[in-house]
C-alpha cells in the first residue's frame, strides 16, 4: 500500500458515508465496494469500534439477509434510526433489500 492509498478501514468509512439517507448495504456490500469482497466479517469490527461520536450512517449496514444483527439497545437503536428515515423495519428486525439495498 503506498502512502496516499487509503487503508481498508478508510476506505470502509467513505463507502458507509456514501449510503444515501433511505437506504441500506449489507457488510458483503460494504466489503466488496472497499475492495476485500471476502471482509464482511471485518467490516462489522470497523464499524464495531467507531466511536459513539461519529457521524457515518453505521446504522444503514445490515446483515447480507437484510437482518439488524445488533443485539440489544444498539439494535434498537440502530431499527429507531432507520425507521427515521423511512425504511420499513419488521418487528423481526427485518428489512426487505429489494426495496431499500443500495446499489451504487
Amino acid at each position: 500500500m503506498s502512502p496516499q492509498e487509503p487503508s481498508f478501514e478508510q476506505r470502509v468509512w467513505l463507502v458507509v458515508d456514501a449510503i444515501p439517507y433511505g437506504n441500506v448495504a449489507s457488510y458483503g456490500d460494504i466489503a466488496l465496494l472497499a475492495g476485500h469482497p471476502r471482509a464482511a466479517r471485518q467490516v462489522g469490527r470497523i464499524l464495531k469500534s467507531l466511536p459513539n461520536t461519529s457521524l457515518l450512517p453505521w446504522h444503514r449496514v445490515i446483515s447480507q439477509q437484510g437482518k439488524i444483527s445488533l443485539p440489544g439497545s444498539q439494535g434498537s437503536k440502530q431499527i429507531d434510526a432507520l425507521r427515521k428515515e423511512g425504511i420499513d423495519v419488521t418487528q423481526a428486525g427485518k428489512i426487505d433489500m429489494k426495496r431499500y439495498r443500495w446499489r451504487p
